[in-house]
């Protein structure tokens, strides 16, 4: 199921960047369907009753194997959160790039319609 609402997610943000015609809009619904992959991505790696994936050394020193297998077996997987990390660093940069493009539109066309703006034509 809560992959199902991650799906409903990035559809509303699919729509929003494909029918409306307000640039604003269709930024938002871009940056609503990277939430919708970042949280897909963390659940993916996500284990009900998991423990942060932290080792210092009383993890690893004592029992041996017994003690390193029980951490992997119980542990939550680090892999997505780093993706995620990632990706959340280059949204931003994406955001500020797409925003900026808006900002310098709006000031040569003085609108963030898209149809307005093909029919200038200058």
């Amino acid at each position: 199921m809560p992959y199902a609402l991650c799906f409903l997610l990035f559809v509303i943000g699919l729509y929003c960047a494909v029918v409306k015609k307000n640039m604003v809009k269709i930024v938002i619904g871009i940056m609503v369907m990277e939430y919708a992959v970042n949280l897909f991505l963390i659940m993916l790696g996500y284990r009900l009753g998991g423990i942060a994936p932290i080792v210092g050394k009383e993890d690893v020193a004592g029992a041996g194997g017994q003690v390193t297998d029980l951490f992997v077996s119980s542990s939550v997987d680090p892999l997505p959160q780093a993706l995620v990390l990632t990706a959340i660093v280059i949204s931003l940069g994406s955001l500020a790039l797409m925003i900026s493009i808006c900002i310098r539109t709006y000031e040569k066309y003085g609108t963030f319609d898209i149809t307005e703006i093909r029919r200038l034509k200058g």
